[in-house]
């Protein structure tokens, strides 16, 4: 399998692209972070938008 036609997304939390990983072929569609980090500080990035 070549990595070239991989999907990607990108992430949520901090806007970065990401592609495809194999432990993420089961739930691919609700993949939003690129990271275990990014996920929790998904509310971080909110409360800084407001001040």
């Amino acid at each position: 399998m070549f990595k070239q036609h991989l999907d990607g997304k990108i992430c949520a939390t901090c806007g970065r692209y990401f592609q495809w990983r194999k432990r993420w072929a089961n739930n691919w569609s609700t993949v939003r972070y690129c990271s275990k980090r990014c996920a929790g500080n998904r509310n971080r990035k909110s409360m800084d938008n407001q001040t």
